[in-house]
């Protein structure tokens, strides 16, 4: 975040005569003609050193989450009433120790400063700064033994029962304050049905990331004579995080009272972090959080959502909806494992890292009838990335039965041909790319596996060192998928962004429902990607156009989402094909989820006739009906196979015992 000009508001002062050119400069200059969209924004007000000290990492740390924009009010209360204070007295000491604090850090938030002349006139200007400046979060102290000073005291003032923007509110424990967050392991979030859920479990998991605490989720149903079948299954609405959220240790559902169970279980965890409650008249100030607040050792953070959010107009605007959980994991993912391919422009550095790590990695390029593109496709990836820059260890074309020359072109520009329906023939051959890619992982040797398809007609190197990149620069990605704007040619032009019909028809919208972690995938369906075999050769393989699909799922199943990630690709321009093709990927897309969810629920959803699509036909004299059998059949995991095993002993004693021999095509 660049830092932004220190804004000084101090009331009976003038301005120095620069200053004050440049305010009267800033109102002279016109008014944008656009708005451009703001980042999120938090707001800190502080009036102590020890209050800036406590409540800063976490503001930061919340900033960061929602790659913000983080403002510091720093306030000075000037005492109504006896005569003032010598800086020897305590009168200026802790300002200038303020200051000296938020000084040191400037260069990470926009630091203002105003002065007022009680607690209500400094509250009075927080306000009046989260409507100027639409903030969205207010950080704030909450008075205890170990924040005396903090401006906020007893949590009484009115806009804090219906606040224009989120609050997260933090009661420091001793700890805290003795040790700084570090003090922090572990972190309980009681759970429930409540407006202010979601923005509890985004708090806890920003702390739990900044410290390396863990988390653990706690429901408490209060005892009754007969129990709500909602109160049971509540964290089965949080699955999606129980299975994502990296720090998340503990999910516990149990039966008591609230107050009892919430301070017990809070014997073993440093912080506690819980919604305000939803009653408008109780504010902040209920019973429950008072209990809590003055037993519980820790530091307790309330939370609490805005009553309404501003329209983009200005005007009052709409009611606060309640968050989906996968909103939050979805959002942390997109952030933090969303690449752009200029990040790993440097070849050099790629090979590097790929020689430090030991690895082999191999390129495979599935092809039907390519002859148009397969040449200029192989011609530039090997010239940057085997030639000049020693990148990629094996590039190997896995034909499906090609009838025109696509195979002849590979040969004569010395790549080695491999036919899918000739490799492991003991085991059959089925057509479509699935059944490549599968049979492919047999004859490629490298340790990292890429794909790229053979039509693409902008080729660049990118489209293969900007999917290789993240998993040689981060070890924890195990699959790694790209994304680009596709144009859609039309009648002989091209229109921008007018491709991805099955992705956007089909596959995200199927995704989004069913497997809303993968939600943010730009393009499921993208034909360049790459893995690490250790991963790749555990997954089955669907045959056909359901294979990206499955394998997408598969990964999230097997190694949770944050071992995915996306890159971007820039633009691809490919051949599209037929409205009457793409109806068919849907139709395979569609089997392959719903083959998952019989899966995950252990029922069946699809009988086998149930996988012939009944295609229209047009004549110019009528219509008739072409039944056609898109089945996506399901290959296991490559490393079940003997055959397979049996090669990859031969390919690490290969690597010990260096020979002469080159790859002898199929």
């Amino acid at each position: 975040m660049k830092p932004r000009t220190f804004r000084v508001f101090v009331p009976n002062q003038e301005l120095a005569p620069e200053e004050a050119r440049l305010q009267a400069l800033s109102r002279a200059l016109p008014e944008p003609l656009e708005t451009p969209e703001r980042p999120y924004r938090v707001l800190l007000p502080v009036i102590s050193r020890q209050e800036a000290a406590a409540l800063l990492p976490l503001a930061w740390a919340l900033t960061e989450a929602h790659s913000g924009e983080l403002f510091v009010l720093q306030g000075e209360l000037i005492p109504r009433e006896g005569p003032a204070q010598t800086e020897e007295e305590g009168g200026g000491g802790e300002a200038e120790s303020l200051e000296e604090l938020l000084a040191g850090q400037a260069d990470r938030f926009v630091w203002i400063r105003e002065e007022a002349g009680s607690s209500a006139e400094f509250w009075n200007q927080v306000w009046r700064l989260v409507d100027e400046e639409e903030i969205d979060l207010l950080v704030v102290g909450w008075s205890s033994a170990a924040l005396p000073e903090t401006a906020l005291g007893d949590l009484e003032h009115p806009w804090l029962a219906s606040p224009p923007c989120d609050l997260v509110i933090v009661r420091p424990g001793s700890d805290l304050v003795q040790r700084g967050w570090e003090a922090v392991e572990r972190i309980l979030v009681p759970v429930r049905d409540s407006p202010h859920a979601m923005l509890a479990i985004r708090v806890a998991d920003a702390l739990a990331e900044m410290v390396g605490a863990s988390l653990t989720f706690l429901h408490v149903i209060e005892p009754a004579p007969v129990e709500s079948p909602r109160d049971g299954d509540l964290l089965a609405g949080f699955a999606t995080l129980v299975r994502n959220l990296t720090r998340l240790n503990r999910s516990i559902t149990t039966v008591g009272d609230v107050t009892q169970t919430i301070l017990e279980e809070g014997q073993e965890h440093q912080a506690l972090i819980l919604g305000a409650p939803t009653s408008q008249e109780e504010a902040i100030t209920s019973p429950l959080l008072q209990a809590i607040a003055q037993q519980f050792p820790g530091t307790v953070i309330v939370v609490k959502r805005q009553r309404r959010r501003r329209a983009r107009d200005g005007h009052t605007a709409l009611p606060i909806q309640h968050e989906r959980p996968a909103v939050l994991v979805v959002n942390k993912w997109f952030t933090e494992n969303t690449f752009h391919s200029r990040d790993f422009e440097d070849l050099e550095e790629l090979v590097r890292l790929k020689e430090e790590q030991g690895l082999t990695i191999s390129l495979g390029l599935p092809a039907l009838n390519e002859e148009e593109t397969v040449g200029h496709v192989i011609r530039t990836v090997k010239t940057a990335l085997m030639e000049q820059f020693p990148l990629l260890d094996e590039m190997v074309l896995i034909d499906s039965g090609s009838v025109d020359y696509t195979r002849e072109i590979a040969a004569d520009l010395g790549i080695p041909v491999y036919i899918h329906q000739e490799i492991l023939p003991q085991y059959g051959a089925y057509r479509g790319k699935g059944e490549a890619l599968w049979k492919s992982l047999y004859v490629l040797k490298g340790d990292l596996v890429a794909w790229i398809d053979t039509d693409i007609v902008n080729i660049h190197p990118r489209f293969v060192y900007g999917v290789l990149g993240p998993l040689l620069r981060e070890p924890r990605l195990q699959y790694v998928k790209g994304f680009y704007r596709r144009p859609l040619r039309s009648n002989g032009k091209l229109v921008a962004g007018g491709g991805g019909r099955v992705t956007e028809l089909t596959a995200r919208p199927l995704l989004n429902l069913f497997f809303p972690e993968l939600s943010g995938l730009v393009q499921p369906l993208s034909g360049e990607y790459a893995g690490r075999r250790s991963a790749l050769e555990q997954l089955p393989f669907f045959t056909g156009y359901g294979v990206e699909t499955g394998l997408l799922i598969d990964f999230l199943e097997k190694f949770g989402l944050q071992a995915i990630a996306q890159v971007d690709l820039k633009e691809r321009v490919h051949h599209n094909q037929s409205l009457r093709a793409l109806s068919q990927m849907s139709f395979a897309i569609i089997q392959v989820v719903i083959a998952r969810l019989e899966e995950r629920f252990n029922v069946q959803l699809l009988e086998e006739v149930n996988k012939t699509m009944n295609l229209i036909r047009y004549r110019p004299d009528r219509f008739y009906l072409e039944p056609v059998e898109i089945r996506e059949r399901e290959r296991p995991p490559m490393i079940s196979l003997p055959e397979y095993q049996a090669r990859r002993q031969e390919v690490a004693s290969s690597r010990e015992a260096p020979s002469s021999e080159g790859t002898e095509p199929a």
